[in-house]
Protein backbone atom coordinates (compact mmCIF):
# COMPACT_ATOMS: atom_id res chain seq x y z
CA UNK A 1 0.00 0.00 0.00
CA UNK A 2 2.88 2.25 0.98
CA UNK A 3 4.57 1.60 -2.77
CA UNK A 4 1.33 2.62 -4.28
CA UNK A 5 1.09 6.07 -2.29
CA UNK A 6 4.36 6.66 -3.40
CA UNK A 7 3.49 6.26 -6.73
CA UNK A 8 0.58 8.39 -6.45
CA UNK A 9 2.60 10.53 -5.10
CA UNK A 10 5.68 10.94 -7.85
CA UNK A 11 2.88 9.95 -10.66
CA UNK A 12 0.32 12.54 -9.66
CA UNK A 13 1.09 14.99 -12.74
CA UNK A 14 0.67 12.16 -14.96
CA UNK A 15 -2.61 10.85 -16.76
CA UNK A 16 -3.21 7.94 -14.64
CA UNK A 17 -1.44 5.65 -12.02
CA UNK A 18 -0.75 2.48 -13.69
CA UNK A 19 -0.99 -0.03 -10.48
CA UNK A 20 -4.61 -1.36 -9.56
CA UNK A 21 -5.44 -2.11 -6.37
CA UNK A 22 -8.00 -3.47 -4.40
CA UNK A 23 -9.24 -0.86 -1.83
CA UNK A 24 -12.34 0.34 -0.34
CA UNK A 25 -14.16 3.43 -1.68
CA UNK A 26 -13.04 5.83 0.76
CA UNK A 27 -9.35 4.75 0.19
CA UNK A 28 -9.85 5.36 -3.05
CA UNK A 29 -11.00 8.71 -2.23
CA UNK A 30 -7.84 9.78 -0.22
CA UNK A 31 -5.78 8.13 -3.17
CA UNK A 32 -7.50 10.50 -5.64
CA UNK A 33 -6.72 13.16 -3.46
CA UNK A 34 -3.19 12.27 -3.80
CA UNK A 35 -3.36 12.02 -7.31
CA UNK A 36 -4.62 15.39 -7.89
CA UNK A 37 -1.83 16.98 -5.60
CA UNK A 38 -3.60 17.97 -2.92
CA UNK A 39 -1.72 18.29 0.51
CA UNK A 40 -4.43 19.67 2.64
CA UNK A 41 -7.84 19.47 3.57
CA UNK A 42 -10.24 21.27 6.17
CA UNK A 43 -12.75 19.69 7.11
CA UNK A 44 -15.28 18.09 10.36
CA UNK A 45 -16.13 14.47 11.05
CA UNK A 46 -19.12 12.70 11.40
CA UNK A 47 -21.28 9.31 11.16
CA UNK A 48 -21.85 9.38 7.21
CA UNK A 49 -17.87 10.10 6.21
CA UNK A 50 -16.09 8.31 9.49
CA UNK A 51 -14.90 5.60 6.85
CA UNK A 52 -12.90 8.51 5.09
CA UNK A 53 -11.79 9.43 7.96
CA UNK A 54 -10.79 6.19 9.19
CA UNK A 55 -8.92 5.39 5.86
CA UNK A 56 -7.07 9.06 6.21
CA UNK A 57 -5.71 7.61 9.33
CA UNK A 58 -3.12 5.52 7.34
CA UNK A 59 -2.10 8.85 4.95
CA UNK A 60 -1.31 11.38 7.35
CA UNK A 61 1.76 11.99 6.52
CA UNK A 62 0.96 12.86 2.66
CA UNK A 63 -2.09 14.73 3.33
CA UNK A 64 -2.65 17.25 6.16
CA UNK A 65 -5.99 17.09 7.47
CA UNK A 66 -7.38 20.42 9.66
CA UNK A 67 -9.96 20.23 12.17
CA UNK A 68 -11.87 23.44 11.98
CA UNK A 69 -14.37 23.88 14.57
CA UNK A 70 -17.96 24.59 12.50
CA UNK A 71 -18.29 23.34 8.85
CA UNK A 72 -18.30 26.97 7.53
CA UNK A 73 -15.02 27.58 9.09
CA UNK A 74 -13.93 24.16 6.88
CA UNK A 75 -15.42 25.58 3.12
CA UNK A 76 -14.09 29.23 3.91
CA UNK A 77 -10.50 28.24 4.92
CA UNK A 78 -10.35 25.82 1.62
CA UNK A 79 -11.14 29.35 -0.44
CA UNK A 80 -8.84 31.12 1.97
CA UNK A 81 -6.12 28.15 0.62
CA UNK A 82 -7.24 28.31 -3.08
CA UNK A 83 -7.29 31.79 -3.50
CA UNK A 84 -3.48 31.87 -2.62
CA UNK A 85 -2.64 29.09 -4.34
CA UNK A 86 -4.24 29.05 -7.74
CA UNK A 87 -5.70 25.64 -7.49
CA UNK A 88 -8.92 24.17 -5.62
CA UNK A 89 -9.35 23.83 -1.97
CA UNK A 90 -10.60 20.97 0.01
CA UNK A 91 -12.99 20.64 2.32
CA UNK A 92 -14.68 17.67 3.96
CA UNK A 93 -17.70 17.44 6.13
CA UNK A 94 -20.48 14.44 6.86
CA UNK A 95 -24.39 14.77 5.86
CA UNK A 96 -27.19 16.39 6.79
CA UNK A 97 -25.94 19.51 9.06
CA UNK A 98 -22.60 18.86 8.49
CA UNK A 99 -23.80 19.55 4.33
CA UNK A 100 -25.75 22.13 4.70
CA UNK A 101 -23.02 24.29 6.73
CA UNK A 102 -20.89 24.35 4.13
CA UNK A 103 -23.59 25.73 1.87
CA UNK A 104 -23.02 29.62 2.61
CA UNK A 105 -19.37 28.78 1.76
CA UNK A 106 -20.07 27.50 -1.32
CA UNK A 107 -22.57 30.58 -2.68
CA UNK A 108 -19.35 32.69 -1.69
CA UNK A 109 -17.52 30.32 -4.05
CA UNK A 110 -19.78 30.48 -7.04
CA UNK A 111 -20.20 34.16 -7.08
CA UNK A 112 -16.41 35.17 -6.64
CA UNK A 113 -15.00 32.29 -8.68
CA UNK A 114 -13.36 30.48 -6.32
CA UNK A 115 -12.57 26.73 -7.00
CA UNK A 116 -13.59 24.63 -4.26
CA UNK A 117 -13.84 20.75 -4.03
CA UNK A 118 -16.49 20.23 -1.34
CA UNK A 119 -16.97 16.33 -0.32
CA UNK A 120 -19.53 15.29 1.90
CA UNK A 121 -20.63 11.91 3.26
CA UNK A 122 -24.74 10.74 2.65
CA UNK A 123 -26.41 7.62 4.40
CA UNK A 124 -26.28 4.40 2.94
CA UNK A 125 -28.20 4.26 -0.71
CA UNK A 126 -30.81 2.29 0.23
CA UNK A 127 -31.71 4.77 2.53
CA UNK A 128 -32.27 7.33 0.45
CA UNK A 129 -35.21 9.52 0.52
CA UNK A 130 -36.54 8.29 3.27
CA UNK A 131 -35.81 10.84 5.88
CA UNK A 132 -32.86 8.58 7.54
CA UNK A 133 -30.86 10.22 10.44
CA UNK A 134 -28.63 13.41 8.82
CA UNK A 135 -30.15 12.89 5.78
CA UNK A 136 -30.49 15.96 3.40
CA UNK A 137 -30.60 15.97 -0.15
CA UNK A 138 -27.20 18.28 -0.53
CA UNK A 139 -27.27 17.46 -4.34
CA UNK A 140 -30.92 19.90 -4.88
CA UNK A 141 -29.95 22.16 -2.17
CA UNK A 142 -26.31 22.76 -3.80
CA UNK A 143 -27.32 22.88 -7.64
CA UNK A 144 -27.99 26.32 -8.07
CA UNK A 145 -24.88 27.54 -6.32
CA UNK A 146 -22.16 25.00 -7.89
CA UNK A 147 -20.65 24.59 -10.95
CA UNK A 148 -21.28 20.74 -10.72
CA UNK A 149 -22.38 18.23 -8.38
CA UNK A 150 -22.97 14.45 -8.28
CA UNK A 151 -23.94 11.66 -5.66
CA UNK A 152 -21.71 8.46 -5.76
CA UNK A 153 -23.59 5.92 -5.25
CA UNK A 154 -20.83 3.26 -6.02
CA UNK A 155 -17.50 2.89 -4.69
CA UNK A 156 -15.83 2.06 -8.42
CA UNK A 157 -17.72 5.63 -9.29
CA UNK A 158 -15.20 7.70 -6.55
CA UNK A 159 -12.05 7.97 -9.07
CA UNK A 160 -13.78 9.48 -12.01
CA UNK A 161 -16.00 11.66 -9.85
CA UNK A 162 -12.99 12.91 -7.98
CA UNK A 163 -10.81 13.36 -11.49
CA UNK A 164 -14.05 15.57 -12.94
CA UNK A 165 -14.59 17.79 -10.10
CA UNK A 166 -11.23 18.93 -10.02
CA UNK A 167 -10.80 19.60 -13.66
CA UNK A 168 -14.50 21.36 -13.53
CA UNK A 169 -13.43 23.44 -10.31
CA UNK A 170 -10.31 24.57 -11.93
CA UNK A 171 -10.97 25.13 -15.65
CA UNK A 172 -11.93 28.22 -17.15
CA UNK A 173 -14.23 30.49 -14.96
CA UNK A 174 -13.58 28.26 -11.62
CA UNK A 175 -15.68 27.59 -9.11
CA UNK A 176 -17.18 25.00 -6.31
CA UNK A 177 -18.18 21.63 -7.02
CA UNK A 178 -19.41 18.87 -4.25
CA UNK A 179 -19.45 15.01 -4.51
CA UNK A 180 -21.85 14.03 -1.95
CA UNK A 181 -20.50 9.91 -1.49
CA UNK A 182 -23.30 7.39 0.33
CA UNK A 183 -21.65 5.30 2.84
CA UNK A 184 -21.96 1.93 0.99
CA UNK A 185 -19.63 3.33 -1.51
CA UNK A 186 -17.24 4.55 1.00
CA UNK A 187 -17.21 0.58 2.24
CA UNK A 188 -17.27 -1.34 -0.93
CA UNK A 189 -14.04 -2.54 -2.22
CA UNK A 190 -13.22 -2.54 -5.80
CA UNK A 191 -10.01 -2.32 -7.94
CA UNK A 192 -8.97 1.17 -7.91
CA UNK A 193 -7.14 3.11 -10.78
CA UNK A 194 -7.09 6.58 -11.70
CA UNK A 195 -7.37 8.57 -14.77
CA UNK A 196 -6.67 12.71 -14.91
CA UNK A 197 -9.59 14.64 -16.46
CA UNK A 198 -8.28 16.52 -19.42
CA UNK A 199 -12.03 17.43 -21.05
CA UNK A 200 -15.78 16.82 -21.05
CA UNK A 201 -18.14 16.57 -23.77
CA UNK A 202 -19.87 19.75 -24.43
CA UNK A 203 -18.05 21.37 -21.71
CA UNK A 204 -15.70 23.95 -23.66
CA UNK A 205 -13.89 25.80 -20.46
CA UNK A 206 -11.98 27.90 -22.87
CA UNK A 207 -12.25 29.56 -26.14
CA UNK A 208 -9.54 30.55 -28.28
CA UNK A 209 -8.66 34.14 -28.87
CA UNK A 210 -10.77 35.68 -31.72
CA UNK A 211 -8.58 37.59 -34.23
CA UNK A 212 -11.25 39.11 -35.60
CA UNK A 213 -12.45 40.19 -31.81
CA UNK A 214 -8.67 41.19 -31.07
CA UNK A 215 -8.36 43.49 -34.34
CA UNK A 216 -11.58 45.42 -33.89
CA UNK A 217 -10.42 45.97 -29.72
CA UNK A 218 -7.11 47.24 -31.01
CA UNK A 219 -9.04 49.55 -33.62
CA UNK A 220 -11.25 50.81 -30.40
CA UNK A 221 -8.17 51.65 -28.03
CA UNK A 222 -5.71 53.10 -30.68
CA UNK A 223 -8.49 55.79 -31.78
CA UNK A 224 -9.20 56.59 -28.20
CA UNK A 225 -8.67 60.22 -26.67
CA UNK A 226 -10.16 58.79 -23.25
CA UNK A 227 -9.87 55.24 -22.90
CA UNK A 228 -10.20 53.44 -19.04
CA UNK A 229 -9.06 49.83 -18.28
CA UNK A 230 -11.03 48.27 -15.79
CA UNK A 231 -9.45 45.31 -13.75
CA UNK A 232 -11.16 42.36 -11.82
CA UNK A 233 -10.28 38.58 -10.35
CA UNK A 234 -10.05 37.19 -13.49
CA UNK A 235 -6.43 38.39 -13.80
CA UNK A 236 -5.58 37.14 -11.11
CA UNK A 237 -7.32 34.09 -11.58
CA UNK A 238 -5.42 33.42 -15.26
CA UNK A 239 -2.00 34.13 -13.52
CA UNK A 240 -2.00 37.38 -16.05
CA UNK A 241 -0.46 39.90 -13.74
CA UNK A 242 2.56 40.96 -15.93
CA UNK A 243 0.65 40.68 -18.85
CA UNK A 244 -1.69 43.25 -17.98
CA UNK A 245 1.26 45.56 -16.48
CA UNK A 246 3.19 45.04 -20.18
CA UNK A 247 -0.69 45.88 -21.69
CA UNK A 248 -1.17 48.79 -19.24
CA UNK A 249 2.81 50.20 -19.75
CA UNK A 250 2.43 50.07 -24.02
CA UNK A 251 -1.27 51.38 -24.08
CA UNK A 252 -0.51 54.17 -21.32
CA UNK A 253 -4.01 53.83 -20.13
CA UNK A 254 -5.13 54.52 -16.59
CA UNK A 255 -6.12 51.21 -14.80
CA UNK A 256 -8.65 50.86 -11.61
CA UNK A 257 -9.33 48.03 -9.93
CA UNK A 258 -12.48 45.94 -8.98
CA UNK A 259 -12.69 45.14 -5.33
CA UNK A 260 -11.60 41.62 -6.00
CA UNK A 261 -8.96 42.84 -8.52
CA UNK A 262 -6.58 44.40 -5.77
CA UNK A 263 -3.32 43.29 -6.24
CA UNK A 264 -3.77 42.49 -9.55
CA UNK A 265 -1.77 45.62 -10.46
CA UNK A 266 0.44 47.52 -8.56
CA UNK A 267 -1.41 50.52 -6.58
CA UNK A 268 1.85 52.04 -6.84
CA UNK A 269 2.34 52.27 -10.42
CA UNK A 270 2.22 55.35 -12.32
CA UNK A 271 -0.82 54.06 -13.91
CA UNK A 272 -2.87 52.77 -11.22
CA UNK A 273 -5.93 55.55 -10.61
CA UNK A 274 -7.61 53.75 -8.01
CA UNK A 275 -10.44 51.00 -6.92
CA UNK A 276 -13.71 50.91 -8.37
CA UNK A 277 -17.55 50.88 -6.24
CA UNK A 278 -19.32 51.77 -3.72
CA UNK A 279 -16.93 53.29 -1.15
CA UNK A 280 -13.88 53.26 -4.23
CA UNK A 281 -11.31 56.45 -5.43
CA UNK A 282 -14.04 59.17 -6.82
CA UNK A 283 -11.70 59.52 -9.56
CA UNK A 284 -12.17 56.32 -11.13
CA UNK A 285 -16.00 56.60 -10.85
CA UNK A 286 -16.72 59.11 -12.13
CA UNK A 287 -14.47 59.14 -15.31
CA UNK A 288 -16.15 55.43 -15.67
CA UNK A 289 -19.22 58.01 -17.18
CA UNK A 290 -16.53 60.90 -19.05
CA UNK A 291 -14.19 57.82 -20.97
CA UNK A 292 -14.41 57.16 -24.28
CA UNK A 293 -13.21 53.50 -24.03
CA UNK A 294 -13.90 51.52 -21.36
CA UNK A 295 -11.84 48.21 -21.54
CA UNK A 296 -13.01 45.37 -18.24
CA UNK A 297 -10.44 42.58 -18.25
CA UNK A 298 -12.08 39.43 -16.08
CA UNK A 299 -14.99 41.38 -14.39
CA UNK A 300 -18.45 41.01 -14.29
CA UNK A 301 -19.65 44.64 -14.04
CA UNK A 302 -21.42 44.00 -10.66
CA UNK A 303 -23.66 46.37 -9.81
CA UNK A 304 -21.40 47.41 -6.58
CA UNK A 305 -18.95 48.69 -9.26
CA UNK A 306 -22.05 49.90 -11.69
CA UNK A 307 -24.50 51.65 -9.68
CA UNK A 308 -27.65 52.52 -11.83
CA UNK A 309 -26.80 50.76 -14.87
CA UNK A 310 -29.14 53.39 -16.87
CA UNK A 311 -26.28 55.88 -16.77
CA UNK A 312 -23.59 53.67 -16.49
CA UNK A 313 -20.42 54.35 -18.94
CA UNK A 314 -23.57 55.21 -22.09
CA UNK A 315 -20.76 57.59 -23.68
CA UNK A 316 -18.37 54.97 -23.82
CA UNK A 317 -17.56 51.96 -26.52
CA UNK A 318 -16.66 49.09 -24.46
CA UNK A 319 -14.69 46.26 -25.31
CA UNK A 320 -15.12 42.89 -22.06
CA UNK A 321 -12.77 40.67 -22.01
CA UNK A 322 -14.41 37.72 -20.26
CA UNK A 323 -13.62 33.86 -19.92
CA UNK A 324 -18.00 33.11 -19.04
CA UNK A 325 -19.49 34.37 -22.48
CA UNK A 326 -22.60 34.01 -19.79
CA UNK A 327 -21.70 37.47 -18.83
CA UNK A 328 -21.09 39.39 -21.74
CA UNK A 329 -24.13 41.88 -22.28
CA UNK A 330 -25.47 40.59 -19.02
CA UNK A 331 -25.46 43.94 -17.28
CA UNK A 332 -23.15 46.50 -19.80
CA UNK A 333 -23.88 46.53 -23.25
CA UNK A 334 -20.83 45.67 -24.98
CA UNK A 335 -19.41 47.03 -28.23
CA UNK A 336 -16.31 44.45 -28.75
CA UNK A 337 -16.56 41.19 -26.72
CA UNK A 338 -13.23 39.25 -26.46
CA UNK A 339 -14.71 36.05 -24.76
CA UNK A 340 -11.07 34.07 -23.72
CA UNK A 341 -8.88 33.80 -20.86
CA UNK A 342 -7.34 37.19 -20.06
CA UNK A 343 -4.13 36.23 -20.18
CA UNK A 344 -3.95 35.15 -24.03
CA UNK A 345 -6.32 38.04 -24.62
CA UNK A 346 -3.96 40.72 -23.27
CA UNK A 347 -0.77 39.14 -24.90
CA UNK A 348 -2.91 39.01 -28.08
CA UNK A 349 -4.24 42.73 -27.38
CA UNK A 350 -0.55 44.07 -26.33
CA UNK A 351 1.08 42.77 -29.66
CA UNK A 352 -1.07 44.78 -31.97
CA UNK A 353 -1.70 48.34 -30.07
CA UNK A 354 -0.06 51.29 -30.67
CA UNK A 355 2.24 52.41 -27.82
CA UNK A 356 0.85 55.70 -26.38
CA UNK A 357 0.57 58.04 -23.29
CA UNK A 358 -2.21 60.10 -21.90
CA UNK A 359 -0.91 63.08 -19.88
CA UNK A 360 -3.88 65.04 -19.52
CA UNK A 361 -6.23 62.79 -18.92
CA UNK A 362 -3.82 60.76 -16.48
CA UNK A 363 -4.03 64.26 -14.73
CA UNK A 364 -7.74 64.57 -14.88
CA UNK A 365 -7.56 61.64 -12.23
CA UNK A 366 -5.14 63.05 -10.45
CA UNK A 367 -7.46 66.11 -9.93
CA UNK A 368 -10.27 64.28 -8.97
CA UNK A 369 -7.32 62.38 -6.33
CA UNK A 370 -6.88 66.03 -4.78
CA UNK A 371 -10.40 66.83 -4.18
CA UNK A 372 -10.76 63.02 -2.81
CA UNK A 373 -8.01 63.75 -0.63
CA UNK A 374 -9.06 67.08 0.39
CA UNK A 375 -13.13 66.04 1.32
CA UNK A 376 -12.15 62.56 2.85
CA UNK A 377 -8.63 61.70 3.27
CA UNK A 378 -7.49 64.06 4.98
CA UNK A 379 -10.06 63.88 7.29
CA UNK A 380 -9.82 60.05 7.50
CA UNK A 381 -5.97 60.60 8.99
CA UNK A 382 -6.56 63.91 10.86
CA UNK A 383 -6.10 62.37 14.47
CA UNK A 384 -8.97 65.05 16.13
CA UNK A 385 -10.65 62.41 17.62
CA UNK A 386 -9.12 60.29 21.02
CA UNK A 387 -10.34 57.31 19.72
CA UNK A 388 -8.42 55.90 16.70
CA UNK A 389 -9.51 55.83 13.13
CA UNK A 390 -9.68 52.69 10.92
CA UNK A 391 -7.54 54.54 7.97
CA UNK A 392 -4.81 55.09 10.26
CA UNK A 393 -4.64 51.42 11.22
CA UNK A 394 -4.33 50.14 8.05
CA UNK A 395 -1.91 52.93 6.53
CA UNK A 396 0.19 52.22 9.42
CA UNK A 397 0.21 48.26 8.83
CA UNK A 398 0.63 48.75 4.73
CA UNK A 399 3.62 51.40 5.41
CA UNK A 400 5.19 48.85 7.97
CA UNK A 401 4.67 45.74 5.25
CA UNK A 402 5.25 48.06 2.56
CA UNK A 403 1.80 46.62 0.83
CA UNK A 404 3.53 42.96 0.62
CA UNK A 405 1.49 40.87 3.02
CA UNK A 406 -1.31 38.71 2.37
CA UNK A 407 -4.78 40.49 3.54
CA UNK A 408 -7.52 38.71 4.67
CA UNK A 409 -10.88 41.04 5.10
CA UNK A 410 -14.23 40.33 6.57
CA UNK A 411 -17.08 42.73 5.34
CA UNK A 412 -18.39 46.07 6.54
CA UNK A 413 -16.15 49.04 7.29
CA UNK A 414 -13.25 47.86 7.80
CA UNK A 415 -13.07 46.03 4.51
CA UNK A 416 -13.72 49.12 2.95
CA UNK A 417 -11.59 50.90 4.45
CA UNK A 418 -8.92 48.17 3.96
CA UNK A 419 -9.43 48.01 0.16
CA UNK A 420 -9.26 52.03 0.22
CA UNK A 421 -5.87 52.17 2.03
CA UNK A 422 -3.81 49.03 1.92
CA UNK A 423 -1.07 49.76 -0.62
CA UNK A 424 -1.18 46.38 -2.24
CA UNK A 425 1.76 45.59 -3.69
CA UNK A 426 2.44 42.10 -4.90
CA UNK A 427 0.15 39.69 -6.99
CA UNK A 428 -1.97 37.23 -5.08
CA UNK A 429 -2.33 39.47 -2.03
CA UNK A 430 -6.05 40.34 -1.36
CA UNK A 431 -8.61 37.73 0.07
CA UNK A 432 -12.11 38.91 0.83
CA UNK A 433 -15.89 37.70 0.27
CA UNK A 434 -16.79 40.27 -2.96
CA UNK A 435 -20.09 39.00 -4.15
CA UNK A 436 -21.79 37.65 -1.23
CA UNK A 437 -20.56 39.67 1.23
CA UNK A 438 -20.07 37.06 3.73
CA UNK A 439 -19.79 38.20 7.56
CA UNK A 440 -17.64 35.22 9.16
CA UNK A 441 -15.54 34.92 6.19
CA UNK A 442 -12.35 36.29 7.04
CA UNK A 443 -10.83 34.29 10.03
CA UNK A 444 -10.94 30.53 8.40
CA UNK A 445 -10.18 32.36 5.35
CA UNK A 446 -7.16 33.40 6.83
CA UNK A 447 -6.54 29.92 8.16
CA UNK A 448 -6.53 28.23 5.33
CA UNK A 449 -4.18 31.40 3.05
CA UNK A 450 -1.26 30.39 5.76
CA UNK A 451 -1.71 26.84 5.09
CA UNK A 452 -1.65 27.56 1.82
CA UNK A 453 1.37 30.30 1.87
CA UNK A 454 3.19 29.52 5.10
CA UNK A 455 6.23 31.44 3.76
CA UNK A 456 4.08 34.88 3.52
CA UNK A 457 2.97 36.79 6.24
CA UNK A 458 -1.23 36.78 6.59
CA UNK A 459 -2.92 39.23 8.34
CA UNK A 460 -6.65 38.86 9.04
CA UNK A 461 -8.36 42.29 9.47
CA UNK A 462 -11.84 41.69 10.87
CA UNK A 463 -14.57 43.90 12.51
CA UNK A 464 -15.85 42.91 16.24
CA UNK A 465 -19.54 41.96 14.56
CA UNK A 466 -18.41 39.50 11.70
CA UNK A 467 -15.46 38.08 13.60
CA UNK A 468 -17.99 36.53 16.52
CA UNK A 469 -19.52 34.80 13.55
CA UNK A 470 -16.76 32.37 13.25
CA UNK A 471 -14.42 33.27 16.25
CA UNK A 472 -14.21 29.28 17.45
CA UNK A 473 -11.88 28.68 14.38
CA UNK A 474 -9.31 30.25 16.37
CA UNK A 475 -9.21 26.42 18.13
CA UNK A 476 -7.51 25.58 14.34
CA UNK A 477 -4.83 28.37 15.11
CA UNK A 478 -4.34 26.87 18.54
CA UNK A 479 -4.56 23.08 17.52
CA UNK A 480 -1.78 23.31 14.46
CA UNK A 481 0.12 26.55 15.16
CA UNK A 482 -0.74 28.55 12.31
CA UNK A 483 0.98 31.65 12.58
CA UNK A 484 -1.62 34.23 11.14
CA UNK A 485 -1.95 37.72 12.43
CA UNK A 486 -5.49 38.71 13.84
CA UNK A 487 -6.57 42.35 13.81
CA UNK A 488 -10.00 43.59 15.26
CA UNK A 489 -11.11 46.82 14.66
CA UNK A 490 -13.25 47.13 17.21
CA UNK A 491 -15.69 49.78 17.59
CA UNK A 492 -18.72 47.92 19.57
CA UNK A 493 -20.99 48.22 16.61
CA UNK A 494 -22.35 46.53 12.94
CA UNK A 495 -20.48 49.51 11.44
CA UNK A 496 -21.64 49.41 8.09
CA UNK A 497 -25.32 48.78 8.81
CA UNK A 498 -25.06 52.05 11.47
CA UNK A 499 -23.93 54.23 8.45
CA UNK A 500 -26.88 53.30 6.40
CA UNK A 501 -29.32 53.84 9.06
CA UNK A 502 -27.77 57.29 10.17
CA UNK A 503 -27.59 57.98 6.17
CA UNK A 504 -31.07 57.11 5.40
CA UNK A 505 -33.13 55.96 8.25
CA UNK A 506 -32.73 59.09 10.19
CA UNK A 507 -30.19 57.96 12.77
CA UNK A 508 -32.74 55.08 13.97
CA UNK A 509 -30.09 52.99 14.98
CA UNK A 510 -31.38 49.28 15.17
CA UNK A 511 -29.89 46.34 16.14
CA UNK A 512 -26.23 47.45 15.55
CA UNK A 513 -24.75 48.50 19.33
CA UNK A 514 -22.78 45.31 19.93
CA UNK A 515 -22.20 44.49 23.77
CA UNK A 516 -18.76 42.43 23.33
CA UNK A 517 -17.05 39.62 25.33
CA UNK A 518 -13.67 40.52 26.87
CA UNK A 519 -11.84 39.24 22.88
CA UNK A 520 -8.34 39.40 24.73
CA UNK A 521 -9.07 36.61 27.64
CA UNK A 522 -10.73 34.94 24.42
CA UNK A 523 -7.63 35.10 22.55
CA UNK A 524 -5.60 33.99 25.75
CA UNK A 525 -8.03 31.52 26.26
CA UNK A 526 -7.27 29.73 23.36
CA UNK A 527 -3.48 29.69 23.66
CA UNK A 528 -2.77 32.73 21.54
CA UNK A 529 -0.80 35.81 22.78
CA UNK A 530 -3.24 38.88 22.47
CA UNK A 531 -2.81 42.84 23.28
CA UNK A 532 -5.74 45.75 23.44
CA UNK A 533 -4.62 48.89 21.96
CA UNK A 534 -6.55 52.15 22.74
CA UNK A 535 -4.24 55.17 22.65
CA UNK A 536 -2.54 55.81 19.32
CA UNK A 537 0.53 56.28 21.04
CA UNK A 538 0.54 53.04 21.30
CA UNK A 539 -0.38 51.48 17.76
CA UNK A 540 2.98 51.67 15.95
CA UNK A 541 4.47 49.67 18.93
CA UNK A 542 1.95 47.17 19.12
CA UNK A 543 1.85 46.62 15.27
CA UNK A 544 5.30 46.05 15.41
CA UNK A 545 5.43 43.49 18.19
CA UNK A 546 2.30 41.48 15.87
CA UNK A 547 4.50 41.72 12.89
CA UNK A 548 7.61 40.44 14.78
CA UNK A 549 6.08 37.79 16.31
CA UNK A 550 6.76 34.37 14.89
CA UNK A 551 3.83 32.70 16.15
CA UNK A 552 0.13 33.73 16.21
CA UNK A 553 -0.76 37.00 17.37
CA UNK A 554 -3.81 38.91 18.02
CA UNK A 555 -4.15 42.03 18.00
CA UNK A 556 -7.43 44.32 19.49
CA UNK A 557 -7.33 48.08 18.53
CA UNK A 558 -10.66 49.76 19.66
CA UNK A 559 -11.37 52.66 16.87
CA UNK A 560 -13.60 55.53 17.18
CA UNK A 561 -17.46 54.40 17.17
CA UNK A 562 -19.65 56.01 14.65
CA UNK A 563 -17.02 57.08 12.02
CA UNK A 564 -18.62 56.89 7.96
CA UNK A 565 -16.73 55.39 5.00
CA UNK A 566 -16.73 58.30 2.44
CA UNK A 567 -16.50 58.19 -0.77
CA UNK A 568 -20.03 56.02 -1.02
CA UNK A 569 -22.44 55.71 -4.03
CA UNK A 570 -25.53 55.39 -2.56
CA UNK A 571 -28.01 52.16 -3.18
CA UNK A 572 -29.68 52.86 -6.58
CA UNK A 573 -27.70 55.74 -7.55
CA UNK A 574 -25.08 55.90 -10.86
CA UNK A 575 -21.48 56.09 -10.17
CA UNK A 576 -21.78 59.79 -10.94
CA UNK A 577 -23.43 60.40 -8.13
CA UNK A 578 -20.76 59.39 -5.28
CA UNK A 579 -20.92 60.93 -2.46
CA UNK A 580 -17.81 62.90 -0.92
CA UNK A 581 -19.37 63.63 2.49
Amino acid sequence: METLVQEVMTKKKEAHVSQKLNVTGAEALILSLLAEGVDSIFGYPGGAIMPVYDALYDYQEQLKHYLVRHEQGAIHAAQGYARVQGRAGVALATSGPGATNLITGIADAMIDSTPVVCITGQVFRHLLGSDAFQEVDVISVSLPITKWNFQVTKAEEIPAAIAKAFYIAQSGRPGPVLIDITKNAQNERFDFEYQKCTKIRSYFPRRKVDANAIDAAVELINSAKKPFMLVGQGVTLSKAEEELKAFAEKSGIPVASTLLGLSAFSTKHPLYVGYLGMHGNYGPNIKTNECDVLIAVGMRFDDRVTGDLKSYAKQAKVIHVEIDPAEIDKNVKTTVAVVADAKEALVALTEKIEKKSYPEWLQEFADADRLEYEKVISKDFAPNTEKIKMAEVIKMLSDKTQGTSIIVTDVGQHQMTTTRYYQFTEKDSNITSGGAGTMGFCLPAAIGAKVGRPDRQVVAIIGDGGFQMTMQELGVIMQYGIAVKVIILNNNFLGMVRQWQQMFFDNRYSSVDMHNPDFIKLAEAFGIKAQKVEKREDLGSALDTMLDSPEAYFLEICVEKETNVFPMVPAGAGVGGIRLE
